[in-house]
């Protein structure tokens, strides 16, 4: 079982980074922030690339917090 979870692990952060490293930036950081860089920040992109990005980092994020605790129950 440990082990299995272990993979899953593996297979959830590497998902995690490759989602996050793919995503374009959405605004210019904390200066951006703090000049208003970002045109409409209630804008959401539902569809296309960015929507399947957006969605498979919520996935393995999620993926890989339930794991982690799981592995913390399980020792």
């Amino acid at each position: 079982m440990r082990t299995i979870l272990m993979i899953l692990m593996v297979i959830a952060s590497l998902a995690l980074i490759v989602s996050i490293l793919l995503q374009k930036e959405k605004s210019g950081g904390l200066s951006g922030a703090i000049t208003g860089g970002s045109q409409q920040p209630w804008a959401k992109s539902g569809k296309g690339y960015e929507g399947m990005l957006s969605k498979l980092t919520v996935v393995a994020a999620v993926l890989f917090i339930v794991v982690a605790l799981a592995l913390v129950v399980i020792q």
